[in-house]
């Protein structure tokens, strides 16, 4: 999927995005760039980061993600999201991700690996 397509699909979602710029782009663990348009911050402040596999559930609609403290460094408290099938964006390295802005309440932008693995 390119990026153009992701940052559709994330626009056509109603996920928020906001502008941000290429000095504020930051990877994710395994290496890969997060798209621009999916995060704010840095290496070490940003607001996208792999999340545990146990925390997504692959339902009937699409994924519902279940986040606790300490799944993601801003999640400071339960947060329940659904992404319905499609409007996700595939991952770089084969693991979940998630990006929060402007708050751990926001999803931006989830990552799935090639066919939901």
């Amino acid at each position: 999927m390119s990026l153009a397509s992701s940052l559709s699909i994330a626009l056509g979602t109603g996920l928020t995005i906001g502008l941000v710029y290429p000095e504020r782009v930051h990877q994710s663990a395994g290496g890969w760039t997060y798209p621009p348009a999916c995060c704010r911050g840095t290496d070490i402040g940003g607001d996208c980061e792999q999340i545990p596999t146990g925390d997504v559930y692959k339902g009937r609609y699409g994924y519902s993600i279940m986040l606790h403290p300490g799944d993601h460094r801003l999640v400071t408290r339960v947060h329940e999201f659904f992404v319905p099938y499609g409007k996700e964006i595939t991952s770089g390295d084969g693991a979940y991700h998630v990006c929060l802005h402007p708050t751990e309440d926001n999803v931006v932008c989830f990552f799935a690996p090639p066919d939901g693995v």
